[in-house]
């Protein structure tokens, strides 16, 4: 038997670009030899489509697509991932759910029954768990069909009181196939290979694993979908970052030993500073285009964030698709306008030049009797940042531009930025990205040639929204406050655990309140690329009005 794995990028609600994709593959595969043809985890909708699934018009839909594809499954096999009803009044409506095609129509139906409802997945909001286990019986071989989750329930404290494959092993299975949306973070390759092996291991079967690819909003989906044999080895893994599609023997698979992987596109980035680089750039690429947009703006500052975004949006739109704006403030260093024209003019990409000054004169002019007899104080700051959003958005409104927020992780932790000034726009390119490895992407792109100057690497950060200000005379050094915010955010340490592991209980103190403070501010920014195990936005939900200290 030869299964055919095609690890596509759907796009969510846009049913007839899914199907023509879906089709497109399953042609491919009667022309490769293929007798089974596998898709990811609700393809034929997207993933996730969240309240869309409310909707009966979206179900009606996901229908009609169904049959559609299943009226091309003739002289070959398909298994596609989309919802379907619950025909019993008791529970949820829908199921998340496999459908196996065949002979011109649906031959058998597999829910999922492990329902995630952590981090960034909610599907008890909309699913019915599965408590019927079966077999598909395919030329003489019985395939346990699974869904994502299905097979991650191996850590000692478990989540689920169900799991499938104990169900289904006991019924003589040939073969496992989990078809999956496993979103990117720098980690999660590791960790989706090591629950495949200790599955194939446990259940001397081998596994044929495909995954979504693409970027759906903050989402990224890597793909890495892969086979391994009875053994637990990854004998084959796909690309990562963009689509791809295979065919394999079953019989190899169960006899291969090693793995024969030489992909002409991504393998698997070695490092996480390139896994990152390769998620945002397809994060902004299919931001763009799913939502049908071309052209991105962003404030040029002459700082290490902005440059790197500035590239990242060169690299992932072409330099004819990005504008770069500097806005030089009565504060700006000559050396932060000299700096971003170098990179500019490196990257052949365009720039505008927008004082603002002018403006700002006339602001505290406006302001002058309201604020007679006051000093200078963070409320200027904010005027400039202030100002520089409304021009910004006031291009992006005129010539048709998305604006693109530059704010790292670690600024949006503690609060280091200005509502409605550099904390506005339609997508938070790196705000997953913590300062530290801000310049560690920024070595990366420069690991070949020089395409971010080394004077903007090499300056401390600044705001230069008064004189000689540097953001250390407000925070403290990167390098420390990104250990702490990793340990406290990603890791989930409390107060005294933090303490415990040696940061000074004044820093964890002043830190923890600044992050727990500044929750109002995350409510309010734009979509955020997820890169890490724990982003900001809808994997990490958390009061606003709450107070946690040590």
């Amino acid at each position: 038997m030869k299964i055919a794995l095609a690890q596509i990028n759907t796009h969510i609600g846009n049913f007839d670009a899914n199907v023509a994709i879906i089709l497109q593959h399953i042609d491919r595969a009667k022309r490769d030899g293929a007798d089974l043809v596998v898709f990811p985890e609700l393809c034929v909708c997207g993933y996730p489509p969240l309240d869309f699934l409310e909707f009966d018009d979206f179900i009606v839909r996901c229908e009609n697509a169904i049959q559609q594809i299943a009226e091309s499954c003739v002289g070959i096999a398909a298994i596609v991932g989309c919802p379907s009803r619950n025909p019993f009044v008791e529970g949820k409506n829908l199921f998340n759910s496999a459908f196996f095609l065949e002979n011109g129509g649906v031959k058998q139906i597999v829910h999922k029954t492990l329902l995630p409802n952590y981090d960034v997945f909610d599907e008890n909001r909309y699913f019915e768990p599965n408590t019927v286990f079966r077999f598909i019986e395919f030329q003489g071989k019985r395939i346990a069909l699974t869904i994502c989750e299905d097979l991650w329930d191996i850590e000692e404290d478990k989540m689920y009181s169900q799991w499938p494959m104990e169900e289904l092993q006991v019924q003589s299975i040939d073969v496992i196939i989990n078809i999956a949306a496993s979103p990117f973070s720098y980690k999660h390759a590791e960790s989706r290979k090591r629950v495949l092996h200790q599955n194939a291991a446990k259940y001397k079967l081998p596994i044929f694993y495909v995954n979504h690819v693409g970027a759906q909003t903050e989402l990224v989906f890597d793909g890495g979908s892969m086979v391994l044999n009875r053994d637990g080895n990854v004998v084959c893994e796909l690309d990562y970052f963009q689509e791809d599609f295979r065919v394999f023997e079953l019989d190899w698979v169960n006899t291969a030993k090693s793995v024969p992987f030489s992909a002409e596109g991504f393998s698997a980035p070695d490092t996480e500073t390139e896994r990152i680089y390769h998620a945002l750039i397809l994060g902004i690429r299919d931001y763009f285009r799913k939502m049908g947009f071309k052209k991105a703006i962003l404030g040029l500052s002459g700082g290490i964030d902005s440059a790197l975004v500035y590239t990242l949006a060169v690299h992932a739109l072409g330099k004819e698709n990005v504008l770069g704006v500097l806005m030089p403030s009565p504060y700006s260093s000559d050396h932060s306008i000299s700096d971003s024209l170098e990179l500019a003019k490196r990257l052949g990409a365009a720039t505008e030049t927008l004082p603002i000054e002018p403006v700002f004169s006339q602001f505290t002019a406006s302001l002058s009797d309201q604020f007679t007899g006051l000093s200078e104080n963070i409320t200027e700051e904010n005027l400039q940042a202030r100002i520089r959003g409304v021009l910004l958005m006031a291009m992006s409104n005129k010539f048709g531009y998305i604006l693109l927020n530059t704010s790292n992780k670690s600024e949006m932790a503690v609060g280091y930025g200005t509502l409605y000034g550099d904390m506005c726009g339609g997508l938070a390119v790196i705000g997953d990205v913590y300062k530290t490895q801000v310049y560690s992407l920024c070595q990366f792109i420069n690991r070949n040639e020089e395409i971010i100057p080394e004077n903007i690497l090499n300056k401390a950060p600044s705001a230069e929204l008064r004189p000689n200000q540097k953001d250390s005379d407000s925070l403290p050094e990167y390098d420390v406050l990104d250990k702490l915010l990793h340990a406290y955010i990603e890791e989930k340490n409390g107060p005294a655990e933090l303490i415990a592991r040696g940061f000074e209980k004044p820093l964890v103190d002043r830190v923890l309140r600044l992050v727990n403070t500044n929750e109002y501010k995350r409510f309010q920014t734009p979509p955020i690329l997820r890169v890490s195990p724990k982003a900001f936005g809808m994997g990490r939900r958390m009061p606003i009005v709450a107070k946690y200290l040590s």
